[in-house]
């Protein structure tokens, strides 16, 4: 009987093993392709001058401890989706929308006016421990 047992139990356990595959497996492809993504757009972009008229911000370090400077500010940043990018601005977040293709990041959207055009210059720098990475606004 314990044999009659063990068989019965055996097309169980593959259903589950199909069953765990099917649910953990997009969850690690969503996760790698957020990490993906993210590791995308870290590093040291430059305002493209062409695309931006003004005296806003010309370079922007985007680094992977979620933080992102240009001038004297330092904000928090994530990616909710491959194409989106949102950036905590005095306690609250703005989305834009963002391409990415090779070293040419384009956002628009939220409250850009224009899409601005930025083109990555080298690796992000890192934050001075002095400088603290703003809080989550969905935190507080």
């Amino acid at each position: 009987m314990t044999t009659d047992l063990r068989h019965a139990r055996a097309p169980m356990r593959l259903a589950l093993a199909v069953l765990a595959t099917a649910v953990l497996v997009p969850a690690a492809v969503t996760a790698q392709t957020k990490t993906s993504a993210a590791s995308a757009v870290e590093g040291t972009w430059r305002v493209d001058a062409a695309s931006v008229a003004g005296k806003g911000p010309r370079e922007v370090i985007i680094r992977a401890d979620s933080s992102a400077s240009w001038g004297k500010e330092t904000v928090r940043w994530r990616l909710p989706a491959p194409d989106k990018i949102m950036i905590a601005l005095g306690g609250e977040w703005e989305t834009y929308r963002m391409k990415l293709k090779g070293d040419k990041l384009t956002l628009s959207g939220g409250d850009l006016s224009e899409p601005i055009t930025l083109k990555r210059t080298g690796p992000a720098t890192a934050r001075p421990d002095s400088v603290p990475i703003p809080p989550d606004p969905d935190t507080e």
